[in-house]
């Protein structure tokens, strides 16, 4: 058996037990067979599907004990930023493929051994381990999360030595001479103390541009005119395809194996190189040489047709500003997933009639109703308030909301919301009366009754603030 699923796991059967002994055991056993070239191009598809969106050093990790291809690996330095930070980018990661129809785990880690390890035996769907933290979280996993051959894990369990936490602690001396250079090889990469290189995967035929350094460099001065004469390069790969950058990778090579990566995004199609290279720019700080740069690599990891813009006659009327610019370099400031603008969705109900959608993202044409008015804040849920109407189709006389009494004025009304039957029963029924109030202080405030003031199946007959006028 190659793999087996949790239930098989838990009944006591695992990767490598003979298919005819787990029959015998379980005559129900529902036996498939493995498709190990489909499987790894489907790693490899995904792989490159990651590195589009994700960052920029994606490889499929083949590292595992038996040799059999079960994941993925990433190096996220420079790129997280751009989803929200590390644990906000796993978490979409991994919702993203679960409505996909993949169960999947992820783990950060400062090595890809405390990663690959955390991500398979680790507790938790999602794991991000501090910087500095990697001997704490190891140390209570079964030492088979070392990607050790079975033959060393086995051997080591019948010493009684069963976590990687006390394997960690004994003389490496008489280790080596036991099992092998293996074992101490694939400690010092879990605990970092040994590189461990990723070969990235690159989509079938990317723009790139490429130089290899005679002496190794370092000086940021130097890094940056590297840059400056790459990226025009790239431009002219690009405009000869009629595309442009969506996402550019700065891959830096260094002596020692590692790459270091930086990654910036823009908000539509670039060609411009100055603008490209100021992007740019603005990440060198973040890059560490180490003992220097061998070779810098330039590679469009997302390219899009460019748009066909037709320039207007200043006599006829302005040309619309161009704030892309500006734009990119929000976005590859504070993360793109905190820059955006709303817009709105056909829907009666108002908490489900605008939805964020990226800065330059092009108009859909939706628009929210013009024949009454709305609130320019609208709140997250609708809070409830104590308020007093003399009729039930008339506006408070007065409501009280988070403690502070406010008696209306005047009012507009009602505008009547019914619920949204075809997202299930329970909305069938239901109404809202909503009522636009002043207060005698001058402020207006967007109310509602939750149900039509008469009959119980349409609401709870309460009143709730919405939303405020400024």
């Amino acid at each position: 058996m190659l793999s087996a699923d949790l239930p098989a796991r838990k009944a006591g059967l695992k990767p490598g037990t003979p298919v005819a002994k787990a029959r015998a055991l379980f005559p129900d056993l529902t036996v498939m067979d493995a498709d190990p070239d489909g499987d790894s191009e489907g790693l490899e598809s995904l792989a490159v599907w990651f590195q589009q969106r994700v960052a920029p050093i994606v490889a499929v990790d083949s590292s595992s004990s038996s040799g059999q291809a079960d994941g993925l690996v990433l190096e996220t330095t420079g790129a997280d930023h751009l989803h929200g930070g590390e644990a906000a980018m796993l978490d979409a990661t991994v919702r993203r493929l679960a409505e996909s129809g993949f169960t999947a785990k992820a783990a950060i880690a400062d090595t890809w051994g405390a990663a690959h390890a955390l991500a398979r035996y680790g507790r938790g769907r999602v794991i991000v381990v501090p910087e500095g933290g990697i001997a704490d979280a190891l140390a209570d996993l079964p030492i088979e999360a070392l990607r050790l051959p079975s033959s060393i894990t086995e051997e080591l369990w019948t010493l009684g030595i069963s976590r990687i936490g006390k394997l960690e602690t004994m003389p490496r001396g008489p280790l080596t001479l036991r099992f092998g250079p293996e074992l101490e090889r694939r400690l010092d990469q879990a605990y970092g103390r040994m590189a461990e290189p990723i070969q990235a995967a690159r989509p079938v035929n990317p723009v790139s541009a490429m130089h290899n350094f005679a002496e190794p460099i370092a000086a940021a001065e130097t890094i940056a005119r590297y840059i400056g004469k790459l990226v025009p390069v790239l431009c002219e790969g690009l405009e000869a395809r009629g595309d442009g950058v969506r996402q550019l990778d700065l891959l830096l090579h260094r002596l020692d194996s590692a790459v270091q990566a930086i990654r910036v995004a823009t908000a539509r199609p670039v060609l411009d190189a100055k603008h490209l290279t100021r992007l740019l720019y603005k990440k060198i700080e973040t890059i560490d040489p180490g003992f220097g740069i061998e070779r810098i690599e330039l590679v469009a990891a997302l390219a899009e047709p460019m748009e066909a813009r037709q320039r207007v006659s200043a006599l006829i009327a302005e040309e619309e500003a161009d704030i892309s610019g500006l734009i990119d370099t929000l976005a590859n400031r504070v993360g793109s997933d905190a820059l955006y603008r709303f817009a709105a969705v056909e829907s009666d109900l108002p908490e489900r009639s605008v939805r964020r959608v990226p800065a330059l993202a092009p108009d859909d044409g939706n628009s929210w109703p013009v024949q009454w008015p709305r609130p320019t804040r609208l709140l997250g849920r609708p809070e409830p308030v104590r308020a007093m109407a003399e009729l039930p189709d008339q506006p408070p006389v007065y409501f009280i909301w988070r403690g502070v009494r406010h008696c209306v004025k005047c009012a507009d009304g009602p505008e009547r919301v019914f619920g949204e039957w075809w997202k299930g029963d329970a909305e069938l029924t239901i109404a809202r009366d909503y009522f636009r109030v002043e207060d005698t202080a001058g402020e207006r405030f967007w109310l509602f009754r939750e149900g039509d003031g008469e009959h119980g199946e349409t609401g709870s007959q309460g009143w709730f603030l919405h939303g405020i006028f400024g």
